[in-house]
């Protein structure tokens, strides 16, 4: 890691240069613990989530290994001020001083960028966790990445399915493609790993948001997933222990029937900022207010 990255030079416009030039190769290199980097992306207005997600990760003592894209130089510069060398941004800056609504060409915008992001980290040769900022770690889920499966991924339907379920890519749902969330991947760098954001770029290429069909990023993976299932060794994660919001917020008996295997919660299946601080306030699961200080940055 370059010494100047950690200069002393207290002067704000040199320090900011200095992060401007800071590549996505020199932070992975800078946070990757046993090989293995925890990535998220986030845009200024979204800065209380990812402080709520990194208190969770650090009590899980995962935090070291945590690179945050930034998609603008007001989260760059922030993040690298409390946690130098953690920020990093991949030019050009996405247009993104407002939080982005689900549907929102903007939103599209933000997200389209993850499967190039997560190549490249690949293309370094490390392995990668993507996390939406969204979420909250309640244990260490890496013991739950068992084998040497090239993609793991969370299914987002909300139907219960048995604790012994396959973990096999789910079959087609109406639209011909499989319902799997992009929230919350981890990914080997393998050829197949490699191949799967590769055909997801392809399908975002191919399927550009439009007014009439307010793509999301989402639907890409899963095309992708489904096209190189094949080729690819896909692994499924328990629900039980990473279940979608449509579940955990919306079905206390089976919350009640799987208490103690829960490991990551996605606060989704509901659209907008304040909503879901209070969701997640209501599930005792915002620690922002109170726990501010077990974050590597601090109270924000």
């Amino acid at each position: 890691m370059p010494d100047f990255l950690f200069s002393s030079n207290s002067n704000t416009s040199s320090q900011h240069s200095k992060w401007r030039d800071y590549t996505l190769a020199q932070a992975a290199s800078f946070v990757a613990k046993n090989g293995t980097v925890i990535v998220c992306a986030v845009s200024h207005p979204y800065l209380p989530f990812l402080n709520n997600w990194l208190i969770s990760i650090a009590r899980q003592k995962h935090q070291d290994k945590v690179l945050v894209i930034a998609e603008d130089y007001a989260t760059l510069f922030k993040v690298n001020q409390r946690w130098p060398g953690h920020a990093v941004l991949v030019p050009p800056a996405p247009d993104s001083q407002t939080a982005h609504k689900f549907g929102s060409q903007g939103f599209f915008n933000f997200t389209s960028r993850r499967p190039r992001h997560l190549l490249h980290i690949l293309e370094l040769g490390y392995n990668v966790m993507y996390n939406d900022v969204d979420m909250v770690w309640l244990a260490d889920p890496f013991p739950y990445l068992q084998g040497s499966h090239d993609v793991y991924f969370t299914d987002d339907m909300a139907a219960v399915k048995p604790l012994n379920h396959s973990h096999d890519l789910p079959p087609p749902g109406k639209k011909g493609r499989p319902y799997i969330c992009s929230c919350m991947i981890f990914l080997r760098p393998t050829r197949g790993a490699k191949l799967v954001m590769k055909k997801w770029i392809e399908e975002l290429q191919s399927q550009p948001w439009s007014k009439a069909k307010k793509a999301n990023d989402q639907p890409g993976f899963n095309w992708a997933l489904n096209k190189t299932a094949g080729e690819v060794d896909l692994y499924l994660l328990p629900q039980a222990a990473f279940p979608t919001g449509g579940l955990y917020f919306k079905n206390k008996t089976w919350v009640q029937e799987t208490k103690g295997m829960h490991v990551i919660i996605h606060n989704n299946y509901i659209t907008g900022f304040e909503k879901k601080i209070k969701r997640f306030h209501d599930f005792g699961l915002w620690l922002v207010d109170d726990h501010a200080l077990e974050s590597p940055l601090g109270r924000l």
